[in-house]
């Protein structure tokens, strides 16, 4: 309809008459007459209360900041709204993605990958979902890419509640994203549809920690479809959250190990790279028992009593250096008494 009559104002006046002739379909007729009816007026005012607001904003199909890799869509938006800094839409991006229910490993991984690349110049982008995303959002809020959050929810809502800081950090410093109306609220069937927002924009999409159900493996199948690049990080072989990322190697995903990986596969210049400070003790700032327990730990998780047999401590001996190891950065702590070194 727009090649046809030349603009939302000429489609939105044609007469019924006119639309049959560019839509011969009937049923298309009639959808498009019900689409185009007149939206209750208090939820016009509402949304235009909402966009009177400083940073609130809505960016329509044929706006100067509407983003030229959503054209590639077949459903592309014909708007949705916004809450930041909108000239983000114009940067290169990378989506990092995962699991809701992550290990404390992943989220590091997320966030150190994620403030990698935001010191190189690419915006971060994800789904505010817990887990993976939150991490990735934060990483990127620490450097000038900053970050992009696409939700599957009205922009006066967040979803889930846990997030309302980080959202809020976003909104300040980085992009939140909607194509869904003020009030809508988190409808399962709401966040397959923004994950093909985030495969679109960025220019790959990197998997940290996915079960093989995990509905990032969507993100990276919509990406792969549109021709990006996807990354994996691989993990444990006995870890079921790891099985997802796996499966996307096995098909030809790329296996990364650092953000400069990634950096090299997209052939972007990584000499602007500000590595992040890690806080991390290095293995000199180690005394010789605990560089015994860091390396019987390996890099699969473990329990106390077995890390415990493998170096020959006391039960109490082997408390007492976990805990500065962990203090000092090196390791980390999973449920069930478990430790996993840090990469």
């Amino acid at each position: 309809m727009l090649q046809a009559l030349g603009s939302p104002q000429n489609v939105l006046a044609a007469s019924f008459g006119t639309l049959s002739k560019v839509l011969t379909d009937p049923i298309k007729v009639q959808a498009f007459i019900d689409f185009a009816a007149a939206p209750e007026p208090e939820l016009v005012a509402q949304t235009r209360a909402w966009l009177a607001q400083p940073e609130h904003s809505m960016v329509c199909l044929g706006d100067d900041a509407y983003p030229a890799q959503f054209l590639e869509l077949p459903d592309a938006p014909l708007f949705f709204f916004c809450k930041g800094r909108v000239e983000l839409l114009q940067q290169p991006a990378l989506a990092i993605v995962g699991s809701r229910n992550a290990t404390v490993g992943a989220i590091d991984n997320a966030e150190r990958f994620a403030e990698t690349l935001s010191a190189s110049g690419l915006t971060v982008v994800s789904g505010l979902a817990a887990g993976i995303d939150a991490a990735a959002h934060r990483g990127g809020l620490r450097g000038p890419g900053s970050t992009i959050a696409f939700v599957g929810t009205g922009l006066d809502r967040v979803y889930p509640a846990s997030n309302r800081q980080l959202a809020h950090q976003i909104a300040a410093a980085g992009l939140i994203i909607s194509e869904f109306m003020l009030g809508e609220g988190p409808i399962k069937d709401h966040f397959p549809r923004r994950n093909r927002l985030i495969a679109a924009l960025a220019r790959g999409c990197l998997v940290v920690e996915a079960a093989m159900g995990s509905g990032s493996l969507i993100t990276a199948r919509q990406a792969n479809e549109m021709g990006r690049e996807v990354f994996a990080i691989p993990g444990s072989i006995h870890s079921p959250l790891a099985k997802g990322c796996h499966h996307l190697i096995k098909q030809g995903a790329k296996l990364v190990e650092s953000a400069e990986d990634i950096m090299t596969e997209l052939a972007w210049d990584s000499s602007a790279v500000q590595t992040p400070v890690t806080p991390a003790a290095t293995a000199a700032q180690l005394d010789a028992t605990e560089q015994k327990v860091l390396q019987a730990a390996g890099f699969d998780p473990v329990d106390a009593d077995t890390l415990g047999l493998r170096v020959g401590l006391t039960p109490d001996r082997l408390c007492a250096i976990l805990l500065a190891l962990e203090m000092k950065g090196v390791l980390f702590t999973l449920p069930g008494n478990r430790y996993q070194r840090r990469a």
